[in-house]
C-alpha cells in the first residue's frame, strides 16, 4: 500500500501524506528547501509566519503520544493556523460514535486538515479515502506501517550533519518488527540513495524478507556497525509484540546496546539518533544519548520545520508567499 495514488493530485503535489514509499527524490528534496526556510521561526520574537492564517487543523491522536502530537500542534501554530486537539479518550468516539460520524462532524466545522495517529496500519490512508475532498490528511504514525514526517525529519537531519547522502552507510537497530518509524527510513533512504542500509536486531524483531527492500541484516551489533556514518537506534515497541521475543531487558541491552564502547567501531564522525521516546539503559547508554555523536534533540527541533513544511507544501503555499512576522 503506497497511497501515492490519493497522496498526491493530478499535478503531482502533496494532497495527502501518509507514506514516504513511492515518494520521488525531487519532492523530499522540495520538502528539505521547505524546511529549511522554516528552521529558523523558533528563534524569532514572535514565533509565527501568517502562510496558513484562517486555516483550521485537527489533530486526531487515536493513540497516546507526547512529542509528535505537540510537535504537530506547534507546527501549526508557528504557520498561524487555528489547531484543535481531539481528546480521543473523551470524544464521543469512546462513547460509541462511528469514525465516520465523527470525521463527517469535524467536517461541518469547516476543519481543513486532518492530523491522525491511529493503532491500526491503514487507517491514516482509510480516513483519506472517506473525508470530503478539501481535506488533507498527514499521517501522523498507523500501527506497524508508516510515520513519515518522523523519517523526513531524520532525513532532513541527516541532510543537516552530511550534507549529501550517496556515501553513506546508515545502520538501524532495535525493534524493526514493530516499527513503523523503520520503515519510513527505509524507503526514504532508499529513495535518497544511500550506499548501504544495515539493519541490526536479534531474529526475533526481523520482519520476514525483509532484505527485499534492499537492506544488509546483522545479527551481531559490532558487526553492523563497523565504518557506519549514521546510527538509527529504535525502543522496543513492548505494547507490540505478541509473545516473548526477547529473554530480557537486560540482555538485550548486552547485545544490542549502544554503548560508548560499541560507537568506536562505527566511524569518527558518526551521529546516533532516536526518534524517542529514549528507553535509557534498554537500547542506549545515557552517555551516548547525551553524548558529542548525538543529534536526538535535533531531531525534535527539526521536525517542527519539517512538520511546518508539509503543512504548507500540502496547502500549496511556499515560504516566499509570506516573508513578514504575522
Amino acid at each position: 500500500m503506497t497511497g501515492n495514488k490519493i497522496q498526491l493530485d493530478k499535478n503531482g503535489n502533496l494532497k495527502h501524506f501518509l507514506t514516504t514509499e513511492g515518494l520521488s527524490k525531487s519532492l523530499i528534496h522540495s520538502i528539505f528547501e521547505h524546511a529549511e526556510s522554516f528552521a529558523n521561526v523558533g528563534e524569532r520574537s514572535v514565533k509565527k509566519v501568517p502562510l496558513l492564517r484562517g486555516k483550521t487543523i485537527a489533530n486526531l491522536f487515536f493513540e497516546p503520544s507526547t512529542r509528535t502530537r505537540i510537535t504537530f500542534e506547534l507546527a501549526a501554530k508557528r504557520l498561524s493556523a487555528d489547531i484543535l486537539n481531539l481528546n480521543i479518550s473523551t470524544s464521543a468516539t469512546s462513547k460509541g460514535e462511528s469514525l465516520s460520524d465523527t470525521l463527517h462532524n469535524l467536517e461541518a466545522m469547516h476543519c481543513d486538515m486532518f492530523v491522525v495517529r491511529h493503532s491500526n496500519s491503514g487507517a491514516a490512508h482509510y480516513i483519506a479515502t472517506q473525508v470530503a475532498p478539501h481535506i488533507s490528511i498527514i499521517n501522523a504514525g498507523d500501527g506497524r506501517h508508516a510515520h513519515p514526517t518522523q523519517a523526513i525529519l531524520d532525513m532532513f537531519t541527516i541532510r543537516r550533519h552530511k550534507k549529501s547522502f550517496e556515501n553513506l552507510r546508515v545502520a538501524i537497530v532495535g525493534d524493526i518488527l514493530n516499527s513503523r518509524v523503520a520503515r519510513s527510513e527505509i524507503h526514504a533512504l532508499s529513495t535518497l540513495g544511500v550506499l548501504e542500509i544495515r539493519i541490526i536486531a536479534p531474529q526475533t524483531l526481523i520482519p520476514k524478507d525483509v532484505e527485499k527492500l534492499g537492506v544488509q541484516v546483522f545479527h551481531n551489533m559490532d558487526e553492523g556497525l563497523s565504518g557506519v556514518d549514521v546510527i538509527m537506534m529504535l525502543r522496543l515497541q513492548n505494547e507490540r509484540m505478541r509473545g516473548a521475543l526477547l529473554p530480557s531487558k537486560h540482555e538485550y541491552f548486552q547485545r544490542y546496546g549502544l554503548t560508548k564502547k560499541r560507537l568506536e567501531k562505527a566511524k569518527p564522525d558518526v551521529i546516533v539518533m532516536h526518534p524517542g521516546p529514549i528507553n535509557r539503559g534498554v537500547e542506549i547508554a545515557s552517555d551516548v544519548a547525551d553524548g558529542e555523536h548525538s543529534v536526538i534533540l535535533q531531531q525534535v527541533s527539526h521536525g517542527i520545520a519539517v512538520r511546518m513544511a508539509v503543512m504548507a507544501m500540502i496547502m500549496g503555499r511556499r515560504p516566499k508567499d509570506s516573508n513578514e512576522d504575522s
